[in-house]
């Protein structure tokens, strides 16, 4: 009977073969960008989940609302 597939299984050689599949498919310039790319949008969703956003924009509506009185 063959063990079960998991996660932890994955070694060395897996990751450097999908380092290199992306590095083909990309190219060492689109890498940065895809990089910030990536980051931005972990960004913006931990700030969707923890509600800062939200927080943001009722400050800045109080602001606003002072600046017109």
């Amino acid at each position: 009977m063959a063990p079960p597939v998991t996660l932890a299984m994955i070694g060395p050689w897996e990751i450097g073969l999908v380092v290199l599949i992306v590095f083909v498919l990309f190219g060492a310039k689109k890498l940065p960008q895809l990089g910030q790319g990536l980051g931005a949008g972990i960004r913006n969703f931990k700030e969707a989940i923890s509600g800062q956003d939200e927080e943001k924009k009722i400050e800045t509506g109080k602001s606003e609302n002072k600046a017109d009185e």
